[in-house]
Formats: structure tokens, C-alpha cells, sequence
């Protein structure tokens, strides 16, 4: 699944060719993706829009009037393109704009969303209102995530990994940052003390950075709004590696499941 980096990229890609765009049509192929696409988002047409933003894995597209709130599931893709651009399996949506463009929605595995807002989202909108910080910002600071873990017996890596926490600290950036932070990623998150949070903090805010400065990480399903692969992952240290030598140690990493996720990290690297 696309992890923040990916998606903030993708935001970054399609913003030039929409914003101050007006929305001539807005067309549903087969509106059957992980909730059905409401009636209700056909009010963006004729709306012009403000801004693309991103609140987590959402992409949020504000419009004059409203908020179109998309989701790129495990398998979706958006690609502005052509409106000629001849239509393939599984272009579920096309946002036409006045350009003579349109933004196509793609999903194989139709886990995506595109959902409609009247209202802020952020504020109003049950999947938004209630996600913790965002990993980049001010608001995502040693005290916070050392404040929060108090009393957590679950381990630190789901712990990072709750949206309620902290949003986008996905399972490769969870564990490559846990690795990079020397934090064996079983530990109760409660028992971590706040010299090793003041540690991990900027790792984390540094990792994603890079991923996001590099394009993303390249895995199954993604690639850029151009089309172009990330390039991230040709840095990681520990996911997908395990069973494979240490970087640092030269030890084989360990490879287990925490919270139904593939875990991989260094029994000597990191305690």
C-alpha cells in the first residue's frame, strides 16, 4: 500500500494541473470502490479548484464548493492525462477539467475511495476528524509521542503505526526508523524512555523526508503522477530484508509479524 511519502508525492505531481481548474464533469465509471462513490460528488462540477492537500494517506481536492476526499487504497493510481487518453481496465474515474485534461482514477483492487465533503473534512468528516499529527509538522515533537506512549504495553512499532498517534508512519518507515534509532521493535512503547523518543523523533521526521525528496518508494502498485518509479527503495536498510546480512553489524536481520505486519530489524542493532 502507497505510505505517505507516496502519496505526498502523488499530490505533488497532480497540484499544478488542477489547481484554479474548473471541474467540467466528473465522470464514475463503476463507482464500486471500498465505499461506494456518492451521488453527492457530482456537486464539484462546475466548482473551480483551490487547492490539493494532503491529511494522511487522503488527498483532499477543495474546490469552491466542497471537498472531494480521494484514497489510493493498495492498488490506485492517478495520472492527469488527456481527455482523448484512450480509457483501459479498470480507469474507474475521471475528474474532466477545463483544461481539456482530466485526472483518471485507476484501481485494480478498488480499495480506494473518492468520497464528497460539504464541510472541511478535517474538521467535520469521520475518517479525518480524528487522526493524530501529522509526522512533518511542529505538532509531532519528542514531548508529544513520549507523552502519548505512557501506559502502552503494545509494542513500539504498532504503536507508531496507530493514525490516532501519529498519521503515515507506515510499516516500511515504522521499521526502517526503528532501525536507524537502534529500538528493537517489540519493546512496550511505555518503556521507552524519552532520551531514545528524542532520538527516534527526528529520525522518523528525516526518513520520511528522504522518501519523499527521492519520489517515493517503488513497491508492487505505485509509481509518480508521471509515471516515473521512487527511488527510495533503494535505501532501505531493513524491509524486505530479512534473513539478509546487517548493514551495520554484519548479523542476519530477524524477520517476524507484529500486528499482522512483516517486522524485520537486528537483534544486535537494536535493543
Amino acid at each position: 500500500m502507497p505510505e505517505l511519502p507516496e502519496v505526498e508525492v502523488s499530490r505533488r505531481g497532480i497540484e499544478p494541473h488542477l489547481v484554479q481548474r474548473r471541474i467540467t464533469a466528473l465522470r464514475v465509471r463503476d463507482a464500486r470502490l471500498r465505499w461506494p462513490v456518492p451521488a453527492a460528488a457530482q456537486a464539484v462540477v462546475g466548482e473551480t479548484i483551490i487547492a490539493v492537500e494532503r491529511r494522511a494517506k487522503y488527498l483532499l481536492i477543495k474546490t469552491t464548493g466542497g471537498y472531494l476526499i480521494v484514497h489510493l487504497g493498495m492498488s490506485g493510481k492517478l495520472r492527469v492525462v488527456p481527455a482523448d487518453t484512450l480509457v483501459v481496465k479498470h480507469d474507474h474515474i475521471d475528474l474532466v477539467l477545463d483544461s481539456g485534461q482530466v485526472l483518471r482514477f485507476n484501481d485494480p483492487r478498488r480499495f480506494g475511495c473518492w468520497l464528497y465533503s460539504a464541510e472541511d473534512p478535517e474538521q467535520a468528516h469521520p475518517l479525518l476528524a480524528e487522526l493524530g499529527p501529522e509526522p512533518l509538522t511542529d505538532a509531532f515533537h519528542v514531548d508529544y509521542l513520549f507523552n502519548a506512549s505512557r501506559g502502552r504495553q503494545q509494542a513500539v512499532k504498532t504503536f507508531l503505526m496507530d493514525n490516532h498517534v501519529v498519521v503515515g508512519v507506515g510499516n516500511i518507515y515504522a521499521n526502517e526508523a526503528l532501525f536507524k534509532a537502534g529500538i528493537n521493535p517489540k519493546r512496550a512503547a511505555g518503556k521507552i524512555s524519552k532520551a531514545r523518543y528524542d532520538k527516534l523523533v527526528p529520525v522518523i521526521k528525516d526518513t520520511l523526508a528522504e522518501a519523499i525528496r527521492q519520489g517515493g518508494t517503488t513497491l508492487q502498485d505505485f509509481t509518480q503522477a508521471d509515471g516515473q518509479p521512487g527511488y527510495f527503495k533503494q535505501q532501505l536498510l531493513v524491509y524486505g530484508r530479512g534473513g539478509k546480512l546487517c548493514m551495520q553489524c554484519k548479523n542476519r536481520l530477524k524477520e517476524i509479524r507484529l500486528g499482522q505486519r512483516s517486522t524485520v530489524y537486528c537483534t544486535f542493532c537494536q535493543r
